[in-house]
Order: structure tokens, then sequence, then C-alpha cells
């Protein structure tokens, strides 16, 4: 994985305006999530749509915001739950666009 072993990985899957970057999703950390920015964890941002997320990290000697958008279909976070905490596999499942908890049949 490109980050540096992440502590946590957490999501915020309320719909969240793309347009913001550093300083207005470090204040969402805090406001809405009562979350450390400075933990070492990696937090999600989800836009209205699901086929759009943005990511911040802060890896010791600044911020990391990264971003990835689905050419088809949403992203799927494993619960209803608007904080989840992800393994590390399952943040990379989701960024293949990989829905969690669904089986699938093998003919």
């Amino acid at each position: 994985m490109w980050l540096r072993n992440p502590r946590r990985i957490l999501a915020y899957t309320a719909a969240i305006d793309m347009r913001k970057s550093f300083d207005g999703l470090l204040g969402v950390i805090g406001s809405q999530l009562s979350e450390d920015p400075l933990s070492e964890t990696v937090f999600l941002f989800v836009n209205r749509r699901g086929n759009y997320f943005k990511g911040i990290y802060w890896d010791r000697t600044g911020y990391f915001l990264f971003a990835k958008r689905l050419e088809r279909g949403k992203f799927k976070f494993p619960s209803g739950e608007i904080k989840q905490e992800l393994t590390a596999q399952m943040f990379r499942l989701i960024l293949d666009g990989i829905e969690l908890g669904r089986r699938v049949r093998m003919r």
C-alpha cells in the first residue's frame, strides 16, 4: 500500500461537498467525526453519487490528499453507519469498486 501503515482507516459515508480541500476536510474530521487529524488515521469522504471519494492522511511532515473517481459503479461501504472503521483489505477492495459483504457465485 502506498500509505505508510496507517493506524486506522476511517470512512465518513455521509455525502461531502467534494470542493472541500485540506482545511475543509480537516474541519469535518474535527467537528463531525470528533477525531484528531494528526492521529495517523486515513480519513475517507464520499460524494453524494457515491462514485468519487477523497482521502486525507497525516504522514509526519504534512497532509497527503488523494482522490479517486469510479467511471462506473459506486463505492460501497460494509454497513449503513456514517462513521466506519475499515481494515486495509476492506479499503483495497473498496478502492477497486468491489461491494463488500456480497458473495459472488462461480459457475
